[in-house]
């Protein structure tokens, strides 16, 4: 069994306790922030984050995987830290495909785990995702690349707060001559979703949607969403006032005349 040290307590920033970590060998989970790392023998093995579609939404939503597949998938290899190995082994995924589509979510969570890289909050030695092994990253490959990709977001558009917030159209701007790909993403922003609601809508990865989203952005095409009007006050509730058919009504007056007598 690996033994973890205290080491990644003392760091600032998740990035550094994920490169204590992995210099210590370590297999567990770290929670950041936006969301959490899971290692293996000091490798990043998944990410996931509430700001990322996961796995099952990208594979079902393309039509990778039929959402009667993976969800039989969950519950014969979840608890086994094996659902990744029963999509192959039932030929719903080729072994090729889901290592495509997990490094994708992999890297997806992982740029929101680090976008803000504030200090870990949480390990958990020896914890194990439910979609078990499929790719093992080194920890630099992943805290290099998410600096490259926020690197790129920032020079198309510098707001990051594009990645999280609900976005909204900007009334009266010209959309005609948008690219497909950026006219597609634009079709999705209604005022309510977030980047990772319109990648889910369009079964595609964040990162692309991200940078869509940005330029559309750059264009002056998107911006933040107004928060809601707060509620207004609750005021005294309308009394009831219930009107009788003249039949009801004349039963109701036989009614008290017998009950008289």
């Amino acid at each position: 069994m690996t033994r973890v040290t205290t080491t990644w307590t003392t760091c600032e920033t998740t990035s550094d306790a994920l490169a204590a970590l992995a210099a210590e060998g370590a297999t567990g989970a770290l929670s950041g922030e936006r969301g959490i790392v899971y290692l293996s023998a000091g490798r990043v093995v998944h990410a996931e984050s509430a700001f990322t579609p996961d796995l099952g939404a990208l594979l079902t939503r393309s039509g990778a995987v039929p959402p009667d597949g993976w969800w039989e998938a969950v519950d014969r290899g979840g608890t086994q830290h094996r659902v990744g190995h029963r999509l192959v082994d039932s030929g719903r995924l080729t072994a090729g495909a889901l290592e495509v589509c997990h490094l994708g979510a992999l890297f997806d969570a992982a740029y929101f785990v680090l976008a803000h890289d504030t200090r870990a909050r949480r390990f958990r030695p020896g914890a194990v995702h439910w979609l078990g092994a499929v790719r093992a990253v080194p920890v630099d490959a992943v805290v290099r690349e998410s600096g490259r990709r926020r690197a790129l977001l920032d020079r198309i558009w510098p707001d990051p707060a594009i990645d999280t917030v609900p976005l909204a159209r900007v009334p009266g701007t010209d959309t005609a001559d948008l690219p497909v790909r950026r006219g597609r993403t634009l079709t999705q922003v209604d005022g309510v979703r977030t980047a990772a609601e319109i990648a889910s809508a369009l079964a595609c990865r964040t990162y692309h949607t991200l940078v869509e989203l940005r330029r559309l952005a750059a264009d002056g095409l998107v911006r933040a969403a107004p928060p809601p009007a707060p509620p207004l006050p609750a005021g005294p509730q309308p009394r009831t006032v219930v009107w009788d058919d003249p039949d009801t009504a004349l039963l109701r007056r036989l009614r008290d005349a017998l009950e008289a007598l």
